[in-house]
């Protein structure tokens, strides 16, 4: 018996550390991947609104998008879904509850009026398409393929509105980086990027899964906690970043375009390729904070333009009671 406990524990030091490993490779891998894209995006003489808005967001939203496919493939539905509502909601409550604190925000018109509430309809969006009624009349609490091609158009969309905008505004136009790296180490650059976010993603996946399982926690808590603050990580270098820098643009622009691209995409991409979900384990509150953590913000920015810090420290608040709650509930 003592040798069987000694074996249990073994395993999972083993699959703590394994975990962390792929942590590391998924926020490397980011890295890398955004540094090659942007370099690339650079030579082709892309603006830099454009980059921020899509490529850094894009870039730092990979974690959770080789989390969520691996997630899938492995027939993980819970963990899908909970990487993209814990991430969606630690992005805007901790992530820019931290940064206005470090420094207050100050929020363009453009994003009030627009980008914002075009995520805050995007997460409802999502929402509706989940609790959508069956045949009977009651809820069906599924997401099938026709949902997730519904949100990739969203995105497309989305990309539209960014480009447009862009190409409207000439003075940003001409504002094009200088290439920080040559053309052929920009694309070696992208694709060690891409080997280590995938690689990283079959490691968290496989070894919170374990961990999961040995400790008798859902993968609803898992997903929602270990899994969501882990992939947000890239996010969170960035915001704090862009936060000392005073880059309001950037940091909100990566949130925004960072949801916006989970929802879309990271939800989207993987249920198309491998149809219907029906998570098993999620709480009507989980839901509820996904579209309620949009609204706060957008409300927030709108009454003052701009995100103060104790206005940051309300948002901590809020963070910390959701997740107390999840914590307490797992623990019971």
């Amino acid at each position: 018996m003592l040798y069987g406990i000694i074996t249990i524990s073994m395993e999972m030091i083993l699959q703590v550390i394994i975990l962390a490993v792929g942590f590391i490779f998924l926020i490397k891998g980011a890295g890398w991947l955004i540094s090659g894209a942007s370099a690339i995006a650079s030579h082709f003489r892309v603006s830099k609104q454009l980059i921020g808005l899509t490529i850094v967001a894009i870039g730092t939203g990979m974690p959770e998008l080789a989390v969520s496919i691996a997630a899938l493939a492995s027939g993980n539905n819970d963990m899908l879904l909970g990487n993209i509502v814990g991430s969606n909601i630690i992005n805007i409550l901790l992530l820019i509850g931290i940064a206005a604190i470090i420094k207050p925000i100050r929020i363009k018109k453009t994003t009030i009026s627009k980008e914002l509430p075009l995520l805050l309809l995007i997460s409802t969006a999502l929402v509706v398409l989940f609790l959508d009624l069956d045949i009977s009349g009651a809820a069906a609490n599924d997401f099938s393929r026709s949902d997730a091609i519904v949100c990739i158009l969203f995105f497309a969309i989305f990309i539209y509105y960014i480009v447009q905008t862009t190409r409207k505004n000439r003075k940003i136009n001409k504002e094009v980086t200088e290439p920080k790296y040559k053309l052929p180490l920009a694309f070696c650059l992208l694709i060690v990027g891409v080997v280590g976010v995938i690689a990283g993603s079959q490691l968290v996946v496989n070894s919170a899964s374990f961990i999961a399982s040995s400790l008798g926690i859902s993968e609803r808590v898992i997903s929602l906690t270990i899994i969501a603050i882990g992939t947000s990580l890239p996010e969170l270098v960035t915001t704090v970043t862009a936060a000392r820098r005073g880059e309001n643009d950037l940091l909100v622009g990566n949130i925004v375009g960072s949801n916006i691209f989970n929802i879309c995409v990271v939800l989207g991409l993987p249920v198309a390729i491998f149809g219907t979900i029906t998570p098993q384990n999620f709480e009507l509150i989980d839901i509820v904070m996904l579209i309620g953590s949009s609204a706060i913000l957008w409300i927030v920015t709108a009454t003052s333009k701009r995100i103060s810090r104790t206005e940051g420290a309300l948002m901590l608040v809020i963070f910390t009671l959701y997740y107390s709650y999840i914590v307490y509930g797992a623990l019971i």
